[in-house]
């Protein structure tokens, strides 16, 4: 059973909040999240953190500006998921608004299931034979920072390697000329938690100030703005934490998107997905928009995905943007297998003596197993890594962890304690990859338990969910939805969930999966929905819940979507 866990909030910050402006419900919703100041959630671009601080932002910028100038050959090398293919966009879209030639700036995206993640010694060979020519530099987006191999290659053939990045790093750093994370040591940058696609926007940012500098003309008018929705939907669908740099960056992308000054692509993926940008949310960009990118990497091909967000032609953008919504149903029909086998096999598995959660079959979709495992992780409530074969003797594994695991570093540990058990690996605290040999799975399944149960405290283990309170009547209708919409909530700064007893006046089943019910709250009626379960609770019942919009036939109404209910 859920856990429901109050978030505190002071009464005093509530008021000041209130008394510089905002409205009552959201200053307790923001002082709950830990807003201290009006200032705090400044979307203003002038309040975005300076690229300065950036440890080797000038070095890469100077190479990117010199290459830029004298026309030299750039390949940007892009990670297969969304964060990788915005990025790859605002780098591709970015160095040509600098004015490099449209012909010298190209792209090259892996294949994951040949070629694998990261910039290695094989894809260096592949991008040297581009029969356009060599590149001279090689720019990598959302990876590299891992890539000591692939650097050293490029280097041995001639090309210049400046590392984008935001993955954390291990304890040796590529030979590359310039490396720009904020997760380097010695990188004073104090937000932490820039996507990939931040930290290549910021990294244009660097290199138009030094092309500026150097009475670079097309510089002076080169609008990176028109970056900025790229930036907001790699951001949310590679769910970083939304510190207060990272939602003046989605704020205005939103507001791009919503006015329709956005990439066709954009707008293409809204039409498909069958919303109207006009009222584009936040969440959109995590569960309309990035699934279907996201499907190219895990299906087919990336490269779908960003010609996608490259064309300016909106035909193209929308044949594109299909392809994509066809990728993206085929992903969830190889998904809900998947889901099933899986469920068969944890039957057998006592949850209450697992600490860590291990799967494999032989059958299973390596585009897929991240999200699986991302489903297990939020059935279960445990670390969970899903594994699928390559074929030849190794398999490749995705995992999504909980509060209390750091991921990565859990990986990083096992590798010390078994040397010869993880081939490769990396990723965040909350997901990761790696690669075992099939042989030594059942090993893996032992010793990642073992460990989880050691570094995971036991009250982390009980699922909990955190609720802001309740809502009163006066607060239980469109206006609040409505102000709770335009908010930008994501990792770390959570969309409100609050708690309530209703009074159930009817119910009824939507496609024999989905509860629909209409509850009461005094005078107060309003319609409820509970996805994928049919329970139907008891007036005795706390239900915890979204307030949400119901768009229908053109007429919005308030609706309470339930994420849990806990018996009276």
């Amino acid at each position: 059973m859920v856990k429901l866990e109050q978030r505190s909030w002071s009464e005093r910050t509530v008021w000041q909040l209130e008394q510089s402006g905002l409205h009552p419900l959201l200053a307790r919703l923001y002082a709950a999240r830990g807003i201290q100041t009006a200032t705090q959630m400044s979307t203003r671009m002038e309040d975005l953190i300076p690229p300065e601080a950036l440890k080797g932002l000038r070095d890469a910028s100077e190479l990117l500006a010199t290459a830029i100038m004298q026309g030299q050959r750039i390949c940007v090398v892009a990670d297969y998921d969304a964060d990788g293919a915005t990025a790859c966009a605002v780098a591709v879209r970015g160095l040509r608004l600098l004015g490099a030639q449209t012909d010298r700036v190209s792209y090259f995206v892996p294949d994951r299931f040949r070629l694998g993640y990261g910039l290695t010694p094989a894809i260096v060979d592949l991008v040297a034979k581009d029969p356009q020519g060599r590149p001279d530099l090689l720019v990598t987006v959302d990876n590299g920072i891992a890539s000591i191999d692939g650097v050293a290659h490029a280097n041995a053939l001639g090309m210049k390697v400046v590392i984008t990045d935001h993955h954390l790093p291990g304890s040796t750093l590529p030979d590359a000329m310039a490396i720009v994370n904020p997760n380097q040591p010695g990188c004073d940058f104090p937000s932490k938690n820039l996507a990939g696609v931040g930290v290549m926007l910021y990294t244009l940012m660097g290199v138009r100030q030094t092309l500026r500098q150097g009475g670079w003309p097309a510089a002076e008018q080169a609008n990176l703005g028109t970056l900025l929705d790229l930036v907001a939907l790699g951001t949310i669908a590679d769910v970083v934490p939304l510190d207060s740099n990272n939602r003046i960056l989605v704020a205005n992308g939103l507001a791009r998107i919503r006015q329709r000054r956005c990439q066709p692509g954009i707008l293409a993926l809204y039409a498909v997905a069958g919303k109207p940008p006009d009222r584009a949310q936040s969440t959109d960009l995590g569960f309309l928009l990035g699934p279907r990118l996201n499907a190219a990497g895990r299906m087919d091909d990336m490269r779908i995905g960003i010609r996608c967000l490259l064309t300016d032609d909106m035909g193209e953008a929308l044949k594109l943007a299909q392809e994509l919504d066809r990728l993206n149903l085929t992903r969830r029909s190889v998904e809900a297998t998947m889901k099933s086998d899986a469920a068969s096999i944890l039957n057998n598995l006592d949850i209450h003596a697992t600490a860590g959660v291990s799967l494999y079959d032989p059958r299973w979709h390596v585009g897929v197993v991240g999200i699986l495992a991302g489903r297990i992780k939020e059935q279960l409530h445990r670390p969970t890594i899903v594994f699928a074969g390559d074929g030849n003797g190794e398999i490749k594994g995705s995992g999504r962890s909980i509060p209390g695991l750091h991921l990565r570093d859990a990986l990083d540990h096992l590798t010390k304690l078994y040397p010869d058990l993880i081939l490769k690996f990396g990723g965040h605290a909350m997901a990761a990859g790696l690669t075992i040999r099939e042989r030594d799975f059942p090993r893996f399944q032992q010793v990642f338990d073992e460990l989880v149960d050691q570094l995971l405290p036991l009250e982390a283990r009980q699922q909990s969910l955190a609720i802001d309170g309740a809502l009163g009547e006066g607060d239980l209708n469109l206006n609040s939805a409505r102000l709770l919409a335009e908010g930008i909530w994501g990792q770390g700064f959570p969309a409100p969930v609050f708690a309530n007893r209703f009074q159930i006046l009817e119910s009824r089943l939507l496609q024999d999966k989905h509860l629909k019910l209409t509850v009461g709250s005094g005078s107060q009626r309003i319609d409820a929905i509970r996805f994928n379960d049919t329970t139907i609770p008891t007036a005795e019942d706390t239900l915890a819940y979204v307030l949400d919009i119901n768009h229908y036939n053109g007429v919005e109404r308030p609706q309470l979507r339930i994420e849990a209910i806990v018996p009276g």
